[in-house]
């Protein structure tokens, strides 16, 4: 019996506490938790939300960004190389690629998460008040993100949907907008844009999107309208920023050195440090035969003999045998099809 009402008295005791527990001890604000509410309260919040916007634009193993094989790969540029590690590499290679090929989805993911955070920006950025100019800087950026994200998409799938707000996940499943219906919302938005950001940046702010930045795209995708007469005028105004010229050495494009230099309107900044920011490229397309390469993009015979002899771009974009390649000298071993790309690397 004392055994009985011992373990009735502790049951009791238990759910007293409970009570107690849940009304009191546990039932406390979270700390060290920021929401999109919470966080954006401040200049300082808004410039850290946009530069996270700038995240999926990295060729990095942590965004596995592949990009680049939609055209290089499922074109006459290159063949897969590498060791078989990304068989969705293959796939888009041969055009036998799936909805359930890997580089497709992740694609497809990253751009759309570059897409909520520029929408989160242009949300919440409404309620900070602060500088004005630093304010319309930071629209101008997530507007042109948003529409650098949308126009890579519709290149990939053609008609997508069409978010230009942040929508609760009931209202995620929408139905797709017409590329067409695409491209007249960010030729709106890269105007606006344009009329929002600076023509340049002082060298801590490099990389950042600029006016140039906007109305070259806008020019690109009047270009894939065929709104010839349209896009002129945007080349126009790109031209009168007075601020871009070509270099004189074509391979300065591509040299670590010569980074940012006048040809470039807008570049795409990595880093050496860590955080998932270098640049993946090096090692994607770098000959198995030098340290840490894969060579998942061998260039094709065809693509070589595209170039005119005496073309100096060639040098500066495919590697051959005996030519210099990164402090090697590089042999028709290198590669299945005897050529590697040197451009970008």
């Amino acid at each position: 019996m004392s055994t009985k009402i011992y373990f009735y008295s502790f049951i009791i005791a238990v759910l007293i506490f409970s009570t107690l527990s849940c009304t009191s001890i546990l039932d406390k604000d979270p700390i060290g938790i920021l929401d999109a509410g919470s966080f954006f309260q401040s200049e300082s919040d808004a410039i850290q939300a946009v530069n996270a916007a700038y995240r999926p634009l990295t060729f990095s193993n942590k965004n596995n960004n592949f990009y680049w094989a939609f055209g290089i790969l499922a074109g006459d540029e290159a063949i897969t190389g590498g060791d078989g590690s990304r068989p969705g590499l293959v796939e888009l290679d041969v055009l036998s690629h799936t909805p359930r090929t890997q580089e497709i989805n992740d694609f497809w993911l990253l751009q759309y998460t570059g897409i909520t955070q520029c929408n989160l920006v242009l949300d919440k950025i409404k309620n900070i008040s602060f500088n004005p100019i630093n304010q319309n800087r930071i629209i101008g950026e997530a507007l042109f993100l948003r529409s650098y994200y949308y126009f890579l998409l519709t290149q990939v799938f053609g008609d997508v949907p069409l978010y230009t707000t942040i929508v609760t996940p009931d209202k995620l499943r929408i139905q797709q907008n017409s590329k067409a219906d695409i491209y007249n919302q960010l030729l709106i938005d890269l105007d606006r844009a344009a009329s929002l950001l600076p023509v340049k940046y002082s060298a801590t702010d490099l990389g950042r999107a600029t006016q140039g930045a906007s109305l070259a795209l806008a020019a690109k995708i009047c270009i894939y309208q065929k709104n010839w007469t349209k896009a002129l005028e945007y080349i126009t105004k790109v031209k009168a920023l007075n601020v871009y010229a070509l270099m004189p050495n074509y391979g300065d494009n591509f040299k670590k050195n010569t980074q940012n230099n006048s040809e470039s309107v807008w570049e795409i900044q990595h880093t050496n440090l860590e955080l998932g920011v270098g640049n993946s490229l090096n090692q994607w397309w770098g000959s198995k035969k030098t340290t840490g390469g894969y060579g998942f993009a061998e260039m094709t015979a065809s693509f070589v003999a595209s170039f005119e002899e005496d073309d100096p771009r060639r040098t500066y974009t495919v590697a051959m045998n005996n030519e210099d390649y990164f402090g090697i000298v590089y042999k028709n071993s290198f590669s299945s099809t005897r050529y590697s790309i040197r451009k970008y690397l």
